[in-house]
C-alpha cells in the first residue's frame, strides 16, 4: 500500500470495483481542486496589488480642546478652616456661585472689625497729612513775610547809612570851614597884635581878636567832634545792616527748617497712608476669599477636603469641578519613530472605548464605528511615558462625535498616511521598517514657493 515494493499491487489485483478506489483515483476530483488552488493563487497575487493605507496607531483618552475647559480643582488662596458647604457632589453651579465658606486660622486676622479699624487708622493718617500740609503752607507764608520784612528793614538801614554818609560830608564841609575861619582869625589876631605894638590899635582890639580866635578854635573842635560822630553813625548804620541780615537769616532759616521738618513728617505720613491703604485693600480682598466661589459654570465632581472644621493650606485643592461647556478632543500618544510622520491637519480615525467598531487598518473607508478627526497640536518635547502627545480635534467634514462621550474615557487612533500596495506593506512589516516619510501637499507647495 505504501508502494515500498517495486511490485505494483494495482497490476496484479483489479481495484476498480472497490468504492474507495473509485473515490481516491477519480480524476475529476483532482481537476476541481487544482482549479481552486490556481484561482486562489491568482486572487492572492491580485490582492497584493490592491491599495493599502499606511497608518500610525496611538492610544490616548478624551480631553478638551482648550485648557480652560478641562477638569480642574478649586483652591483657596489663603489658609483656613472649612465652616460650611453649600453644594453637594454632582450639583451644577454657575460661575460665581458660592461653593463653601471658610474661617480664619491666623491670629493676626481674628478681629472681625479688622477692616473698619484699619479704615479708621487710614482716615486719621490722612487727616495728619492734611494738617502737615496746612503747617507747611503757614510756614511758607511766614517765610514770605520774613523776606518782605527783611527787605524793608534793609532798605531802612540802607537809607540811614546814606543819611549818615551825607551827614559826614556836611560835617566835613563845616569842619573845613571852621579850619578856614580859624586861619582867618589867627591872621586877624596877629595883624591886630602887630598894629597894637606899633601903637595903631588899642589893647581892647587885640583882646577882642584873641577872644574871637579862641571862639573859632572852639568851633573847630566842635565841628571835628561832629564829624567823628557822623563817621561813627556811618559805622553803626553798616553794622545795623549786617545785624538785620544776620537776624533775618536766622529767622528765615529756622522757618525753613520747620517747613522741611513738616514736609518730612508729611512724606512719612503719606507713606504710612499708602501702607494702610494697601493693608485695607488686602484685608477687604481677604474677607472676600472667605467664600470660595466657582470659577466657571460646571458640575461638582468630588470634594477633596470633606467635613467641617478641617484645615488646609493656601493653594491646596478643595473640590473638583468639570466645566459645563467644552469642545471635545482626543489626547493620543505615538512612538518617537512615528512622530515625524504626523503633521498639523492630518486626518485621524478614532475608536472610542465602549462604542462597537470594526476596524480595517489599511482600508479606513470600510471601517465601521470609527470617527474622523484632525491633528491640531503636536508636542515638541517627549512625555513622561516615553511618547509624544498629539491633540486631535473633531473633523467638521466627518460624522459628529457621540454626545454621550465623557472626558477621560479611552480612545484608540489611526493616523492615515500614504496609500501603498499590499505587497509593499507586507514587505515593510516583515523588515520592521517605519511607514514612508512624506510631506503634506500644502507644506510642499510652501517649500516650492520659497
Amino acid at each position: 500500500m505504501l508502494n515500498i515494493s517495486p511490485n505494483k499491487l494495482s497490476q496484479k489485483v483489479d481495484l476498480s470495483h472497490f468504492n474507495s478506489s473509485k473515490i481516491v483515483f477519480g480524476k475529476k476530483h483532482f481537476k476541481q481542486f487544482n482549479r481552486f488552488l490556481l484561482a486562489f493563487a491568482i486572487s492572492c497575487f491580485l490582492i497584493l496589488f490592491l491599495p493599502w493605507t499606511q497608518t500610525v496607531s496611538g492610544v490616548g483618552y478624551l480631553t478638551t480642546l482648550t485648557p480652560g475647559q478641562r477638569p480642574q480643582t478649586v483652591q483657596s488662596p489663603i489658609p483656613g478652616r472649612i465652616s460650611e458647604w453649600y453644594v453637594r457632589e454632582g450639583d451644577y453651579v454657575e460661575k460665581g456661585d458660592t461653593i463653601l465658606h471658610i474661617s480664619e486660622i491666623k491670629n493676626e486676622y481674628f478681629d472681625p472689625d479688622l477692616v473698619s479699624r484699619t479704615g479708621k487708622q487710614l482716615k486719621a493718617k490722612e487727616m495728619s497729612v492734611a494738617s502737615y500740609k496746612e503747617k507747611i503752607t503757614a510756614l511758607e507764608s511766614q517765610i514770605n513775610a520774613l523776606d518782605n520784612e527783611r527787605s524793608l528793614k534793609l532798605e531802612q538801614a540802607s537809607n540811614k547809612l546814606l543819611q549818615s554818609k551825607l551827614k559826614v560830608k556836611s560835617d566835613s564841609i563845616d569842619f573845613e570851614a571852621a579850619k578856614t575861619n580859624l586861619g582867618i582869625a589867627q591872621k586877624q589876631y596877629e595883624r591886630t597884635l602887630q598894629l597894637q605894638t606899633e601903637g595903631l590899635k588899642a589893647i581892647t582890639d587885640v583882646e577882642a581878636k584873641r577872644l574871637k580866635l579862641q571862639e573859632t578854635q572852639a568851633k573847630l573842635i566842635s565841628q571835628e567832634n561832629k564829624l567823628l560822630a557822623s563817621k561813627n553813625e556811618v559805622v553803626n548804620a553798616a553794622v545795623e545792616i549786617n545785624r538785620v541780615k544776620a537776624e533775618y537769616i536766622d529767622k528765615i532759616s529756622k522757618a525753613r527748617s520747620d517747613r522741611f521738618t513738616a514736609q518730612s513728617n508729611q512724606f512719612d505720613s503719606e507713606a504710612q497712608v499708602t501702607k494702610l491703604e494697601n493693608e485695607y485693600t488686602n484685608y477687604s480682598i481677604r474677607n472676600d476669599f472667605y467664600y470660595v466661589r466657582a470659577p466657571q459654570s460646571g458640575y461638582i465632581n468630588k470634594a477633596i477636603k470633606t467635613g467641617l472644621g478641617e484645615t488646609f493650606k493656601e493653594g491646596e485643592a478643595l473640590v473638583g469641578i468639570m466645566p459645563a461647556d467644552y469642545e471635545m478632543a482626543v489626547e493620543t500618544f505615538v512612538s518617537p519613530i512615528d512622530m515625524p510622520l504626523l503633521h498639523i491637519g492630518d486626518r485621524i480615525r478614532i475608536q472610542f472605548d465602549g462604542w462597537p467598531a470594526i476596524v480595517f487598518s489599511g482600508w479606513p473607508n470600510v471601517s465601521y464605528g470609527t470617527y474622523g478627526g484632525k491633528v491640531v497640536a503636536i508636542d515638541t518635547f517627549i512625555s513622561p511615558n516615553g511618547k509624544y502627545r498629539v491633540l486631535v480635534a473633531p473633523d467638521e467634514n466627518d460624522y459628529s462625535w457621540p454626545e454621550a462621550l465623557r472626558v477621560g474615557s479611552g480612545a484608540s487612533t489611526l493616523a492615515l498616511l500614504n496609500d501603498v500596495p499590499i505587497w509593499f506593506e507586507l514587505w515593510r512589516q516583515l523588515n520592521g521598517f517605519p511607514p514612508n516619510y512624506y510631506q503634506p501637499q500644502n507644506a510642499t507647495a510652501k517649500a516650492e514657493t520659497k
